[in-house]
C-alpha cells in the first residue's frame, strides 16, 4: 500500500515551520495515543505510526529536505526507519532518544505525568477457544477461564506488607523523575531508586514480592460472533493482563478451533453435505428429505436422470456471514448406492432391466460399444 503525503498526515503546508510541525505532530499523537484508544486500539496504533514516522522525517532538516526534493525513495539510505510494520516499544524508544528519555517524550506529548512517564498497558493474553461446528456457524457465548495477574489479595495491589505503607521516594521526592545537568543542559530520566513509581517498599509483601499482582483465575464471558471459521484470532479487548497504575488492561485473544461435524463440511459460508439415493430415485427423479445446519430436514427435488456426483444447490440454507448480510448456500452432493444384498425379487427385476437395455440401448451406450468393437477389429 503506497504511503500517504507526509505533509498530508501531519495536516501541515509544505512550507511549515518546525515548531508548527511539532504542535501538529503533538495534537494527532495524542489524539491517536493507543493507550487513549482502548475500543480501537489497533486501529489507533496504526495512525499513530503513521504521524510518528511523518515526524520523524518532517523534523529532521536533512530527512526532510531529501523527501520535499524526492520523495519517499529519497530517504533511502539517510537512516529513515519504516514505523508501518515497527513495534509500538521500539517506536516510543527511538522517540525517548530525542527527547531524553521516555519520561522526557511523556512530558512532550502529555505535559507531565508527575510519578513516572508513561503508564504501561498491561500484556495480551492467549487462550485456545474450541467450538461445536454450529455454535461456529450461529454465533454463541461461552465462558471461558484464564489465569491472569490481578491485584494482589493480600496486600490489595500495594505491594506492602499488610499493616504497612508504602513511603515516598527521598530521591526523586515522590515524581519519579530525576534531573541531571551537565553545564547548560539538564535532562530528566527515571528515577532510579524507585522506578518511576514515586514510591518505595522498605516491607514489600510476601504474597506478591511488592509488585501488588498476583495470578488468579478469572472467568470471562466471550461473545462469538456468527460465521467465525476455524483459526480466526477473535480479539476480546480489556482483558488481559492489568496495565500500570492508570493504565488500561492489555487484550485477551482466542485462537478458534472449530470440531468438524459429521454431516457438513464447511466451504466459506457455503456447505457440502452428500446425500445418499437410490438407483431408482436417480433414474425417475424424486422429493427427497435433506439435513440442514438448522437441525431440520427440508425437501429437495432431485430431477429424473440424475447421475452420481452430481450438485445440487439449497439457496441460503448455508452459514450466516460474518458481516451479519445473507447467509451461504448449502451444496447436496448425491450419491446413488448401490444395495450389496437384495432378494429375489429385486434380482428379477433387474434382470429385466438388464435384459431390455440389451435390446434398446442408449445412444451414449451404443456408441461406447461402437468404440469397443473397432478397437477389437484393429488388434
Amino acid at each position: 500500500m503506497p504511503k500517504r503525503d507526509y505533509y498530508e498526515v501531519l495536516g501541515v503546508n509544505r512550507d511549515a515551520k518546525a515548531d508548527e510541525v511539532k504542535r501538529a505532530f503533538k495534537k494527532l499523537a495524542l489524539k491517536y495515543h493507543p493507550d487513549r484508544n482502548p475500543d480501537s486500539r489497533e486501529e489507533a496504533e496504526a495512525k499513530f505510526k503513521e504521524i510518528a514516522e511523518a515526524y520523524e522525517v518532517l523534523s529532521d532538516a536533512d530527512k526532510r529536505q531529501r523527501y520535499d526534493q524526492y520523495g519517499h525513495e529519497g530517504l533511502r539510505g539517510t537512516g529513515f526507519r519504516d514505523f508501518s510494520n515497527a513495534g509500538m516499544d521500539s517506536i516510543f524508544d527511538f522517540f525517548a532518544g530525542a527527547f531524553g528519555g521516555r519520561s522526557g517524550f511523556d512530558d512532550f506529548l502529555f505535559g507531565g505525568l508527575g510519578g513516572g512517564g508513561r503508564r504501561r498497558r498491561g500484556y495480551d493474553i492467549q487462550h485456545d477457544l474450541t467450538l461445536e461446528f454450529t455454535e461456529a456457524c450461529f454465533g454463541t457465548t461461552q465462558s471461558i477461564e484464564v489465569e491472569r495477574r490481578e491485584p494482589c489479595q493480600a496486600c490489595g495491589g500495594s505491594g506492602a506488607r499488610k499493616g504497612t505503607v508504602p513511603r515516598q521516594c527521598d530521591m526523586c521526592g515522590g515524581f519519579g523523575q530525576v534531573e541531571q545537568r551537565a553545564g547548560f543542559f539538564s535532562v530528566r530520566t527515571v528515577c532510579p531508586k524507585c522506578s518511576g513509581k514515586g514510591q518505595v517498599l522498605d516491607n514489600p509483601c510476601p504474597d506478591c514480592r511488592g509488585t501488588g499482582r498476583a495470578p488468579q483465575r478469572s472467568t470471562i464471558d466471550v461473545r462469538v460472533p456468527a460465521g467465525i471459521e476455524d483459526g480466526v484470532r477473535l480479539r476480546v479487548p480489556g482483558q488481559g493482563e492489568l496495565g500500570d497504575d492508570g493504565a488500561t488492561r492489555g487484550d485477551l485473544y482466542c485462537y478458534v478451533r472449530v470440531e468438524p461435524h459429521p454431516l457438513f463440511e464447511r466451504q466459506g459460508d457455503d456447505l457440502l453435505c452428500r446425500v445418499p439415493i437410490t438407483f431408482s430415485q436417480a433414474a425417475l427423479g424424486a422429493e427427497i428429505d435433506v439435513p440442514t445446519i438448522e437441525g431440520k430436514a427440508t425437501t429437495l427435488r432431485v430431477p429424473a436422470g440424475t447421475r452420481s456426483g452430481e450438485v445440487l444447490t439449497l439457496r441460503g440454507k448455508g452459514v450466516p456471514r460474518l458481516n451479519g448480510r445473507g447467509r451461504g448456500d448449502e451444496h447436496v452432493v448425491i450419491i446413488i448406492e448401490v444395495p450389496k444384498k437384495l432378494n429375489a425379487r429385486q434380482k428379477e427385476l433387474l434382470r429385466e432391466l438388464a435384459a431390455l437395455e440389451d435390446k434398446h440401448v442408449s445412444p451414449e451406450r451404443k456408441s461406447f460399444l461402437d468404440k469397443l468393437k473397432d478397437f477389437f477389429t484393429e488388434e
